[in-house]
């Protein structure tokens, strides 16, 4: 059977599967419980100069009949004692010394305040440290979270005070609430961090309500930007997570990829673009922590069917087919293929195609029923139809080459070929 066994900068965990700093890492009652679940390591609630929340803290985006699709909070770093905090990690590492032990960080800006939070957090005898420089809302107006992450050099400067101090692994984590995680991530990565983990969490509106207009959450009569999480941002955090793979220096340390894992699957994307463990927050919060039992046993079917005996076997297996615009091959041509077999003669394809495509569809009037076909010559190959079409592989779409050799776009423009062709 295949191995979710991890070793992340020699922070060793019995699968890949952490939970990241939120609220369900906020005390001893929820790491033991998350533990007990089977979850490999947790990322311990953001500590710091304590802090007071605010209520209500949460909103989130409902979409199709599905709840929570995005996740939105205005909560702050841990609110409770920072002594109680550190005697609680201690508790939990002892009861479960196997398991990972991160425990996330947010000094005040000084060398002194970050030294001494880190030498009481490696007392505990944790396993890590990880550097918020991501909490987009509450802790930017005090110079702190995004607001460090946002200007590479402070982060710089602010990694080489933790790094004079630290003897166990420190990651650093990253905000995306900027035009490109990359300089912020260099600049950690050259001042000496030992990894990075992103993304944090978006500023965002979720919503307002209509009869007070005031958007949500709300505290009194007035609200803020949040942090934006949860399946939604999957999309934006694997193409920043990417983009860390392919720089040569961040490329250099390992990533805790975060941002919408819900399923083994979304977990399998993210170790596929160069994570190589992954963190969870917005999933465990909807469906609580036993979710971790389908995503070991998802990824490890997954593995054994690839016939992958580690996780380190696959790990930035999808990073080398990223490439620029101009790099695809302008020859290589699909066009759809409708199985009337399968087609319950919804009209979905034809109405996306027609209104807000190519017009590549017949629509052939019929009783009981209408039916569609393609018009494989005004066919570009743009995949609508398929992805409206509400039956799995109704639509496929077949290959239809223009040309057998390779041809990117600037050997196209080299040659000077006429685009009516193409």
């Amino acid at each position: 059977m295949a191995s979710l066994a991890t070793n992340f900068c020699g922070i060793k965990s019995p699968n890949p599967f952490w939970l990241a700093s939120a609220p369900p890492t906020d005390k001893k009652i929820n790491v033991i419980r998350a533990f007990e679940a089977g979850w490999g390591g947790v990322v311990w609630k953001t500590l710091g100069t304590q802090i007071k929340n605010v209520s209500s803290r949460y909103s989130s985006v409902d979409y199709n009949g599905s709840r929570v699709m995005g996740f939105n909070n205005i909560e702050l770093i841990s609110d409770r004692p920072l002594d109680l905090n550190l005697k609680e990690i201690t508790e939990c590492i002892k009861l479960f010394p196997d398991r990972a032990m991160v425990v996330s960080l947010m000094a005040d800006n000084n060398r002194d305040s970050w030294h001494e939070l880190i030498r009481q957090t490696e007392d505990t005898g944790a396993h890590g440290i990880e550097l918020n420089f991501g909490c987009p809302h509450g802790m930017t107006e005090r110079g702190m979270g995004a607001a460090v992450g946002q200007d590479p050099e402070i982060a710089r400067m602010v990694v080489e005070w933790v790094m004079e101090k630290a003897t166990i692994p420190v990651i650093t984590k990253l905000t995306p609430n900027v035009h490109s995680v990359v300089p912020t991530g260099r600049a950690a990565v050259e001042a000496g961090s030992n990894a990075l983990s992103l993304i944090n969490t978006i500023q965002s509106v979720t919503g307002i309500d209509l009869d007070t207009f005031v958007p949500r959450p709300i505290v009194a009569d007035k609200s803020v930007f949040g942090g934006y999480c949860g399946p939604a941002v999957k999309p934006i955090a694997l193409k920043m997570l990417a983009t860390i793979g392919q720089d040569k220096v961040t490329a250099k340390v390992p990533v805790s990829g975060i941002g919408g894992i819900s399923t083994w699957k979304d977990a399998v994307e993210f170790m596929l673009l160069g994570a190589s463990t992954v963190q969870v927050c917005t999933a465990a919060m909807k469906h609580g922590f036993r979710i971790i039992e389908d995503l070991c046993e998802g990824m490890s079917n997954w593995m054994d069917e690839k016939k992958f005996s580690t996780t380190d076997a696959f790990i930035g297996k999808s990073l080398p087919h990223l490439t620029h615009w101009e790099d695809l091959d302008i020859n290589y041509h699909i066009v759809a293929n409708i199985n009337q077999d399968k087609c319950i003669h919804c009209g979905l394809c034809y109405i996306a195609c027609e209104d807000a495509s190519h017009q590549a569809i017949n629509l052939g009037h019929g009783k009981p029923y209408n039916t569609y076909s393609i018009k494989e010559e005004e066919c570009v190959g743009c995949n609508l139809c398929k992805l409206v079409c509400p039956v799995d592989s109704c639509i496929t779409m077949v290959e239809q080459r223009k040309g057998e050799e390779y041809l990117n776009w600037k050997e196209f423009q080299k040659r000077g070929l006429p685009l009516n062709d193409h």
